[in-house]
């Protein structure tokens, strides 16, 4: 009798098919979260904007995304980057929150699974909130996480925004105008945010921060 031959391993596959592990927490899915979050913003856009008087064209102006843009996050055909939410909040003159939130009761309950976490463009960074968004209009926590030996760069935030930043897990490298701060696991930095400013995560491994935001009343 010949002996049997073991079973080859298959080739691995290549590294731009591999999925990511799933991320622990987020049950409902990003195909259903993302869907809930573009319904929210769509209307909150739409309701927000007709209540100031303002135009497709005057928010465009206002805000630095184009019309069109606009028009397809308000018609619900596409679900904007966390970058784009700020620009449009700014545009608006309202708390980011009020953007992706909806109206709640005097005691909320946020389950970490039904938290929708929001990316920016190239993916390299999320942003979780971690209280119910729109029950403090004044007041907004995130947690945010940043990959190795990559930075996600914001433009000012509404007039008197300030936000505190608290590492995790990690290290960062915030840039505020144009100074430099160099921040390592357990320091905190308050900063304003109402100018351009930039997290930068010079490390090989993902960081973790608390990121605080609060808005002039």
């Amino acid at each position: 009798m010949r002996k049997a031959q073991a079973d080859k391993a298959p080739p691995p596959e290549p590294a731009d098919k591999r999925r990511r592990p799933a991320r622990a927490g987020n049950a409902m899915g990003d195909d259903v979260g993302a869907a809930e979050l573009g319904r929210r913003v769509a209307d909150n856009l739409r309701q927000k904007r007709k209540a100031r008087g303002m135009s497709l064209d005057d928010l465009a102006a206002a805000s630095g995304v184009s019309r069109a843009a606009l028009s397809q996050i308000e018609t619900y055909k596409s679900t904007p980057t966390v970058g784009l939410l700020w620009k449009i909040a700014v545009g608006l003159g309202v708390p980011f929150a009020e953007l992706i939130g909806e109206a709640r009761g005097a005691v909320s309950v946020l389950r970490r699974s039904d938290a929708q976490v929001l990316r920016s463009a190239d993916g390299k960074m999320e942003s979780r909130p971690l209280a119910p968004v729109g029950t403090t209009p004044l007041v907004e926590l995130y947690e945010l996480r940043l990959a190795p030996r990559s930075s996600n760069s914001s433009e000012a935030h509404a007039r008197g925004t300030h936000e505190v930043l608290v590492v995790l897990t990690g290290a960062i490298r915030l840039h505020v105008n144009a100074e430099v701060h160099e921040l390592a696991a357990g320091d905190s930095i308050t900063f304003p945010a109402d100018r351009p400013h930039a997290y930068e995560n010079p490390t090989a491994a993902e960081s973790r921060y608390l990121n605080l935001i609060s808005y002039e009343r």
